[in-house]
């Protein structure tokens, strides 16, 4: 059998000519065939597939790293830089610390209701609230079969109990006495309240949301979290508990921190879905 393709000729051809190659399929497949660059492709149109247009990711893989690229680094980074600038404002009594102080004055007003919204940010309400769907969540992803069922409500309990150690910190460093009606002391910046209702309650949606099968029922999940996270903010600063800036640095904490959170619960989701055929949210 011959290796080379027979010469060609036409009507009237007499002569014979070298081998001609064919295009076909081992020149199409031969990299950079037609100025594509592409062992796919034999010309230079775009791939027509959403897959062959991808961009490999950081990781080598196909595809984006998600949620998308540029959103972790606003997402964690503008928070951070807030933080900073009013931690700093607050530990040298600048301007913003000034009219923090100024705008407390006609925002307190103590009374009994603002003092129960207070409490839901205290440890004995928030916390017993995120247990219930840490050990809920565990339950149904087990059931589910899900490969390393305990990992997310694990994470999510790991970064509850390190809301102490991240705030006393700067309560140390800044040393800001709180509003008239707490009397003399210091440690109230951030707010330890406002951090552990944005943690139970927030890491508790995260938690939940992949679980909901409508998009309304997820709404009304968000909604209630950011319902509650307010009511906590208003019954501080109310009650004079706090200072405004102290609910806010507080949140912007937490929201590096929820973030951050967010992306690891998103990494797990992905590679659980990989490994198990069972859907978190079931039939719809």
């Amino acid at each position: 059998m011959r290796d080379t393709p027979r010469p060609q000729g036409t009507v009237g051809d007499t002569g014979s000519r070298p081998p001609q190659l064919r295009p076909g399929r081992a020149l199409a497949h031969t990299p950079g065939a037609s100025g594509s660059g592409s062992p796919h492709r034999s010309d230079s149109r775009p791939p027509q597939t959403p897959r062959g247009a991808r961009h490999s990711g950081l990781d080598g893989r196909l595809g984006t790293t998600p949620p998308v690229p540029g959103r972790p680094t606003f997402l964690l980074g503008l928070p951070a830089l807030l933080l900073a600038l009013i931690t700093w404002q607050v530990a040298a009594h600048g301007p913003l610390a000034r009219a923090d102080e100024r705008l407390s004055g006609s925002l307190v007003h103590p009374d009994r209701p603002s003092e129960l919204l207070a409490d839901l940010g205290s440890i004995t309400v928030a916390v017993p609230i995120l247990a219930v769907v840490l050990v809920y969540v565990a339950s149904r992803a087990r059931a589910a079969k899900i490969h390393r069922w305990w990992l997310e409500p694990t994470a999510a309990a790991v970064l509850m109990t390190a809301v102490p150690a991240l705030v006393v910190p700067f309560k140390e460093l800044t040393a800001r006495p709180g509003p008239p009606v707490m009397g003399p002391g210091t440690g109230f910046y951030p707010s330890g309240h406002t951090a552990t209702a944005a943690i139970a309650y927030g890491s508790a949606t995260l938690l939940l949301l992949p679980w909901l099968r409508t998009s309304p029922a997820r709404r009304t999940l968000v909604i209630v979290c950011l319902g509650l996270n307010l009511a906590v903010a208003c019954g501080l600063v109310r009650r004079g508990y706090h200072w405004p800036l102290d609910v806010v640095a507080s949140w912007c904490l937490c929201a590096v921190l929820l973030s951050a959170l967010w992306l690891f619960l998103s990494r797990s989701t992905r590679r659980s879905s990989s490994r198990t055929p069972h859907s978190r949210t079931g039939p719809s």
